[in-house]
């Protein structure tokens, strides 16, 4: 994701200013991360709560497309309130995926009126998917919930 990020950036004449990868994790410091007017970062879960405290100690707006890490939330955004730092994150930044969430929640609220059905969410993905579920399921599976009043049945996820 980061590398069609970054080529999307580089068409629309932008500047990067800083990319880290395994090989230069050393770069990233608060002095290279202020000189960028924010971060966008896509790594992995086992990398995304260091790279947040790093932008936050630096003071730098940051958008987190990486999921896998969402239990910590709460906490990150107690301490993003408390810092005063811009931070925006999402599961999927798709306009077409976000469309269908809005649609999934109608869906639920509609199997309202059928409680003979089950629902259950099913994903199927490459081999390389780093989080399993996705991002992108658990938010479908969430607005589901949110929005299923037949719990009995149970969400098969």
């Amino acid at each position: 994701m980061g590398k069609i990020i970054e080529k999307i950036a580089l068409d629309r004449k932008h500047e990067i200013v800083l990319k880290i990868d395994y090989d230069n994790q050393h770069e990233l410091t608060t002095e290279n991360l202020q000189k960028a007017d924010v971060a966008i970062e896509f790594s992995t879960p086992a990398t995304v709560l260091a790279n947040i405290d790093h932008c936050f100690n630096a003071g730098v707006p940051i958008v987190v497309g990486t999921t896998g890490w969402h239990e910590q939330l709460t906490e990150i955004k107690q301490r993003y309130e408390e810092s005063n730092n811009a931070f925006i994150t999402g599961t999927n930044f798709s306009v077409g995926v976000n469309i269908f969430f809005h649609i999934n929640k109608v869906l639920a609220k509609m199997m309202n009126q059928h409680p003979y059905y089950d629902v259950q969410v099913e994903e199927i993905h490459h081999t390389q998917k780093l989080d399993s579920p996705s991002g992108t399921a658990i938010t479908i599976a969430e607005g589901i919930i949110e929005n299923l009043d037949q719990k009995s049945n149970g969400l098969i996820f």
